[in-house]
């Protein structure tokens, strides 16, 4: 339910970037929901967020609308955004996996991968891509293989290395597969194909990273179970992203926006292109969606 062709390009060619309300199809009203990413999009590239995007989700909840943080990121890091904006309401985790309580800091939902079908996604992705190594998450935990390559992400987590009879015997949000050269692009191209009648699999800009969740899952599935029960429909949400797990989502909502530093394949399928997530580029369009009654400080 958008108006007009998608638009791709940078941030400054795209009128939206600067007036949202061009590309609005509810011609004039707010949105009732905002779905955002956030590592690339809501957080900075150096893992902060500023005082500008807290202020202008502030400004998004005092006004009535509901705010979901929708991330491919699992519940254990989820704290500092917690700590950030409240521990309260419910964040779409793992891709939408996991619908989190970030009060509780307990999942909600859960649509995990079955041992069987985790068990051969495993040894299909091995065969598509020979020498990668294979980790499982969970919410709160991480096991691997011996080959898994652990990186910053995983530094606040003790890597429990098991044999597969372990590895791949437990329910899980999510499969992961690391390769010591190959980029994520590549790897979803080799692994998606043999994988793909299984389960989800996509990639979010992780180091040499494919990652995998049961089939039918998306962000997208678990955003609008959530609308539902909110009895807000797609035409009334508005979704930020900057990677193709993010895309589902984006191209569900009523209007998308993703960010100028996002992958070519948002740029190219979104409603508009706003500023960097480095330059509070989703807090300027909330600005603009959610007005104050003072004209806000450019």
């Amino acid at each position: 339910m958008r108006a007009g062709p998608a638009k791709a390009g940078p941030a400054e060619d795209d009128p939206a970037a600067s007036d949202p309300a061009a590309y609005d199809p509810m011609a004039g009203d707010r949105p009732r929901l905002v779905a955002t990413d956030l590592d690339g999009t809501l957080v900075r590239s150096d893992g902060t967020i500023s005082a500008r995007t807290v202020a202008a989700v502030r400004r998004v909840l005092s006004q009535g609308a509901e705010v979901v943080f929708v991330t491919g990121r699992p519940p254990r890091k989820m704290t500092d955004i917690s700590r950030v904006f409240g521990a309260r309401g419910l964040a779409i985790c793992s891709n939408g996996a996991l619908v989190h309580d970030l009060a509780t800091r307990r999942p909600v939902i859960e649509r995990l991968i079955d041992p069987a079908t985790l068990t051969e996604a495993a040894a299909r992705l091995r065969a598509a891509v020979p020498g990668i190594g294979l980790a499982v998450e969970y919410a709160t935990e991480l096991a691997s293989d011996e080959r898994y390559e652990p990186w910053e992400w995983d530094a606040d987590v003790t890597l429990q290395r098991l044999p597969d009879a372990e590895l791949l015997a437990r329910p899980a949000p999510k499969l992961l597969g690391r390769h010591d050269r190959l980029p994520a692009d590549r790897l979803v191209e080799l692994a998606a194909p043999h994988l793909g009648d299984l389960v989800t699999v996509y990639h979010s800009n992780g180091l040499r990273l494919v990652e995998a969740i049961a089939k039918e899952t998306s962000k997208a599935t678990a955003l609008a179970h959530l609308a539902a029960g909110l009895g807000i429909h797609a035409a009334d949400v508005v979704a930020f992203g900057d990677m193709p797990n993010d895309l589902p989502m984006l191209r569900w909502a009523g209007r998308s926006y993703g960010m100028a530093n996002a992958h070519p394949s948002v740029l190219a399928g979104v409603t508009s292109v706003i500023g960097r997530n480095d330059d509070d580029g989703v807090a300027k369009v909330l600005e603009q969606l959610f007005p104050l009654t003072a004209t806000p400080t450019p």
